[in-house]
C-alpha cells in the first residue's frame, strides 16, 4: 500500500479544478471524483457517485445492539415528568453569592475569576434557531428542528473528578478553586442542574464510511449552553455520556471511562501540539457501571462510566447542514438559517464584505470565468471552511495523527479536530495504519487517505450548500480547488520545517518517507532525533547514522546503504541553508514533538484509573502540555512502544464507548 507521490507519479484524483494534485504529496488509495449536485433520498441508503470505496460499510455510531441507520419511530409523545424549560426557569435567578474575587497574588492575579454561578451563559443556539417542540427522550426522527431540549439523565453514585484542565478554565474565566467544590462532580455529571443552562442535543446526519446514514445527532452528548467570557469569546460546553436523547437510537447515551480518558487527554494534547481541536474542561466518573461490547464480538462486559465536559466555540458539523438538505424543499431554509447563524457568530468578517475588497478569483476553466466571493457570503464561507479543513488535516499528517472515523458528522465547520474515538498517533511509520477496527475491511480512514477523505467530505458539504441554493457549481468547485491548494501549501511548509530545510525538496522528502515505510521507523522519535544531524559534509560514512541509531534498528547492509545515501543528500541540502547547527536544532525541536499521546500511554492511565488511581491521567495531562520540551525525568514517556502495546484494544480500538 502506497502513501506518498513520492511513491507514485500517477494521480488518481480527478477533481478537474485543481491546479495541483495531492499526489504531489500523497498517492491516494482510491480515486475521488467531483460530485455533481446531490439528490438525497432519506428513505434509502445514499449512493454517492464519488464514493472512493465500494461495498457495505458499518456504522460507527454507538449502539448497544450494533444496529445502524435512520430510525423511524412512532410520533406519539410520552409524558415528561420534568421539562428543560421549567428547570431553567427555576435556576435563572439563583446565586449562591460566593465571593470569587481576584485575591490570588500570583502571575494570574489580574485575570477574571468567576464562580460557576457567575458564568455568563448566552444560549444563542436555542434562541436563534428552530427547536423540537417535544422534550422527551423517545428515540425518533426529529423533523424541521436543529435541536431538542433535553436534561442530562445519566445515573450517578458518588461521582468523582478524575482530572481538569486549568488552561480551559482560564478560557471560561472559571476560578480554579471551583474544581475543589464538593458539588462539582454532581454539577458536571449532570446530576445537579447549573444556573443559566438550557441543555439540548443537536440534530445532524452524515455519511458514515461513505454511505449516507440519515439522522444521527447527539446520541450521548448534551450541550449545556454557551459561555461568553470577558473577551467576548463564545464557548460551548457539552457533557459527553450524560444520558439518552431522542438521537440515541438503540444506545444508552452513556460513555465509559476508557474512552472518556482518551478524549479528555487527546483534546488537550492536540491543543498543545498547536493543532485546532475541541477542548476538555474536566472528566468525572459516574460511580455506575456501563455495559459495552468493546470488539462487537458478543463478549460484553461492565466498565466504569464517566462523563467528559467538552468545550468548543461551536460543535456544528458538516452533518448539521446535510440532514436538513437531505429532507427536501421543506427543510432547505434550515440550511440557510444554520449558515446565517454560523457566519454571524463564528465568521462575522463575511457579514460586512463589499465590492471594494475585490475578493475574486479565476476558476481556471476554459471560459476563464471568475468567482467573486464578495457577491456571496455563503461562497466565501464555504471557501474558508474548506481551507480550515485542509489546514487541519495537513497538521495531522505532519504530526502523524490518524483520526480513525472521518465521517461527515465528525467534521467541524470551524476546522477543529472533533469526536475522539479510535484515534492513534503513528508509531512505526505505516501509511496504511488505521486505529479503527471497524475500518479494517477497506482502511478508508487510514493515515494515507486522510487528505483525500477531507476533500471528499468537503465535497459533501459544498453539495449541501448547492442543493440549498446558497452557492452555485462554480463556487462549489472553487472551494474544492482551494482545499487542494491550501493542503499542499500547508503540508509542504510543515515538512520543510520538520526537516529544517531552507526550502521544500520533494525528492528528498519522498525518499525519506519511502525509507521510513520500508524500515517501519518510529515517526515521532525519528524527526526528533533528526535535529542532531550536523551539516558537515566531511563526516565519515561510519558515523553518519550515529545520531539516528535509536530508531534505525535491525537493518541489513542494503538498507543501511540506503539510509547513508539519504543522510548524505540531506546534509548537502542543509549545508546551503545558512543556519548554524544550533539554530536549526532549536527550530526543528520546536515543531517536532518529543512527547505524543501514544495509545499505550493512554492505556496505562486507563488501567490505573479503572481501579481508582487517577494519578497517571493527571501526569499525562501535565506532560502533554509541553510536548516540545525536554522534560527531565520524563524520558521514559518518549520511548518506543513495548510489545504489549500492539495487542488488540491498545493499538487499535473499535468505536465502542
Amino acid at each position: 500500500m502506497l502513501l506518498l507521490s513520492h511513491f507514485s507519479s500517477k494521480s488518481s484524483l480527478s477533481f478537474s479544478p485543481f491546479s495541483r494534485s495531492f499526489t504531489a504529496i500523497f498517492s491516494p488509495l482510491h480515486s475521488i471524483r467531483r460530485p455533481t449536485r446531490f439528490h438525497f433520498n432519506p428513505s434509502a441508503s445514499f449512493k454517492s457517485p464519488s464514493c472512493p470505496l465500494r461495498g457495505p460499510y458499518l456504522s460507527c455510531q454507538v449502539s448497544t445492539s450494533g444496529r445502524t441507520g435512520c430510525v423511524s419511530m412512532d410520533s406519539s409523545s410520552p409524558d415528561v415528568a420534568v421539562s428543560v424549560d421549567s428547570v431553567a426557569d427555576d435556576l435563572k435567578n439563583q446565586s449562591l453569592g460566593r465571593d470569587r474575587g481576584d485575591s490570588h497574588d500570583d502571575s494570574h492575579s489580574k485575570r477574571v475569576r468567576l464562580a460557576l454561578e457567575d458564568l455568563n451563559w448566552d444560549n444563542s443556539f436555542i434562541r436563534e434557531l428552530p427547536g423540537d417542540p417535544r422534550t422527551d427522550l423517545f428515540p425518533r426522527e426529529v423533523l424541521h428542528a436543529c435541536y431538542t431540549k433535553v436534561l442530562p439523565s445519566a445515573e450517578v453514585d458518588n461521582p468523582q473528578i478524575v482530572a481538569w484542565s486549568e488552561p480551559v478554565s482560564e478560557l471560561l474565566d472559571l476560578d480554579p478553586r471551583e474544581f475543589e467544590r464538593p458539588d462539582f462532580p454532581l454539577l458536571f455529571s449532570g446530576a445537579s442542574p447549573m444556573m443559566g443552562v438550557v441543555p439540548y442535543a443537536q440534530c445532524y446526519g452524515g455519511h458514515q464510511f461513505g454511505t449516507w446514514a440519515g439522522q444521527l445527532g447527539d446520541g450521548r452528548a448534551i450541550t449545556l449552553g454557551e459561555i461568553l467570557n470577558s473577551k467576548s469569546e463564545r464557548w460551548e460546553l457539552q457533557l459527553k455520556g450524560a444520558g439518552k436523547t431522542p438521537y440515541s437510537r438503540f444506545a444508552d447515551g452513556l460513555a465509559v471511562l476508557r474512552s472518556s480518558i482518551r478524549e479528555f487527554l487527546c483534546s488537550e494534547a492536540m491543543h498543545s501540539l498547536g493543532i485546532p481541536t475541541t477542548r476538555a474542561l474536566c472528566l468525572v466518573t459516574t460511580g455506575k457501571m456501563v455495559t459495552r461490547d468493546m470488539f462487537y464480538d458478543g463478549n460484553a462486559k461492565e466498565e466504569p462510566g464517566a462523563i467528559v465536559c467538552r468545550v468548543a466555540q461551536s460543535f456544528l458539523r458538516f452533518g448539521s447542514y446535510q440532514i436538513h438538505a437531505s429532507r427536501g424543499k421543506e427543510d432547505l431554509d434550515l440550511v440557510r438559517s444554520l449558515a446565517d447563524y454560523a457566519i454571524k457568530h463564528h465568521f462575522p468578517h463575511f457579514e460586512n464584505m463589499n465590492k471594494s475588497e475585490t475578493v475574486s478569483f479565476s476558476t481556471g476553466d476554459e471560459d476563464h470565468s471568475v468567482v467573486d466571493l464578495t457577491s456571496n457570503k455563503y461562497a466565501a464561507w464555504a471557501v474558508e471552511v474548506a481551507e480550515r479543513t485542509a489546514s487541519l488535516i495537513a497538521s495531522w499528517q505532519g504530526v502523524g495523527f490518524t483520526h480513525g472515523v472521518l465521517n461527515t458528522d465528525n467534521m467541524s465547520i470551524l476546522g477543529l479536530t472533533i469526536d475522539y474515538g479510535p484515534f492513534g498517533f503513528l508509531d512505526a511509520f505505516d501509511p496504511s495504519f488505521t486505529p479503527n477496527t471497524t475500518d479494517l475491511p477497506g482502511r478508508r480512514y487510514c493515515f494515507a487517505n486522510q487528505p483525500d477523505i477531507g476533500l471528499w467530505n468537503v465535497a459533501q458539504f459544498t453539495a449541501t450548500l448547492s442543493a440549498s441554493q446558497l452557492i452555485n457549481d462554480k463556487e462549489a468547485n472553487y472551494a474544492l480547488e482551494r482545499y487542494g491548494n491550501k493542503f499542499m501549501d500547508d503540508y509542504q511548509a510543515i515538512m520543510t520545517k520538520k526537516l529544517g530545510l531552507p526550502k521544500y525538496n520533494k525528492q528528498l522528502i519522498s525518499k525519506l518517507l519511502n525509507n521510513m515505510a520500508v524500515d517501519k521507523v518510529d515517526y515521532t522519535n525519528f524527526f526528533r532525533l533528526l535535529s542532531n544531524i550536523k551539516a558537515d559534509t566531511s563526516i565519515s560514512e561510519d558515523e553518519l547514522l550515529f545520531p539516528l541509531k535509536a530508531v534505525l534498528l535491525d537493518m541489513g547492509k542494503e538498507r543501511k546503504e540506503a539510509w547513508i545515501s539519504w543522510v548524505k543528500s540531506y546534509i548537502h541540502e542543509l549545508s546551503s541553508s545558512g543556519s548554524t547547527d544550533e539554530q536549526r536544532k532549536a527550530s526543528m525541536d520546536s515543531v517536532n514533538p518529543k512527547y505524543i499521546l501514544r495509545n499505550y500511554l493512554c492505556q496505562t492511565a486507563i488501567d490505573a484509573a479503572e481501579v481508582g488511581d487517577f494519578g497517571e491521567v493527571r501526569r499525562l495531562l501535565k506532560l502533554m502540555e509541553r510536548p516540545f520540551d525536554d522534560q527531565p525525568g520524563m524520558e521514559n514517556y518518549a520511548r518506543l512502544p513495548p510489545a504489549w502495546a500492539y495487542r488488540p484494544g491498545v493499538c487499535m480500538l473499535s468505536c465502542s464507548s
